[in-house]
């Protein structure tokens, strides 16, 4: 694989973007799912702990290469939007600041919901991500805003999904494709 083929250029994503904004989707659904299955189960439930635990991991996880992302998209630059409607490449720069945003808020409150009694976030038994915030009502007051923002951030992304839908069968031109393999 060369060198060019992993950075984004004028017409296409590189590698390295591809990756990023899949496994992050992947990473998105997948803790959007367990969110909803955790919330249905009890204390006595026999996953209880453990699902609270990856969820609260791989949220973590995910704040990273959410950070990671947002930085490589600094340094790195943006193809060029296709397609010749200006109000289409304003609502799309729109849709993707909000969904950057809505992780971050997400990731936020969660870590606020985790954290709310004092004790650090045990991440895969690798480190540990310590409290720094206790308030009063924080783990209510962080979970009504996780539970907005989750369906919120998951409707974002369905919208997300329909434009990259509709720019592939209906305009016929490679915004999705770009975003399967570099150079397309």
């Amino acid at each position: 694989m060369s060198r060019s083929a992993l950075r984004n250029t004028p017409s296409s994503y590189g590698w390295i973007s591809i990756v990023f904004h899949w496994l992050m989707a992947l990473a998105v659904f997948g803790l959007f799912g367990l969110g909803l299955y955790m919330v249905e189960l009890t204390y006595y439930d026999a996953w209880y702990r453990g699902s609270l635990d990856l969820h609260k991991s791989a949220g973590i996880m995910l704040a990273c290469a959410w950070l990671l992302r947002v930085l490589w998209k600094f340094v790195n630059p943006q193809p060029q939007a296709l397609g010749n409607k200006a109000w289409e490449h304003k609502a799309a720069h729109l849709a993707h600041g909000l969904l950057y945003l809505l992780m971050l808020a997400l990731l936020i409150s969660g870590y606020l919901i985790s954290t709310a009694d004092g004790r650090a976030i045990e991440v895969f038994g690798w480190f540990e991500l310590p409290a720094t915030l206790t308030l009063a009502n924080q783990e209510d007051v962080a979970g009504v805003i996780h539970w907005g923002l989750a369906w919120t951030l998951m409707a974002t992304v369905a919208l997300h999904a329909v434009a990259a839908i509709k720019h592939h069968w209906l305009d016929k031109d490679k915004t999705l494709v770009r975003m399967l393999k570099p150079g397309a």
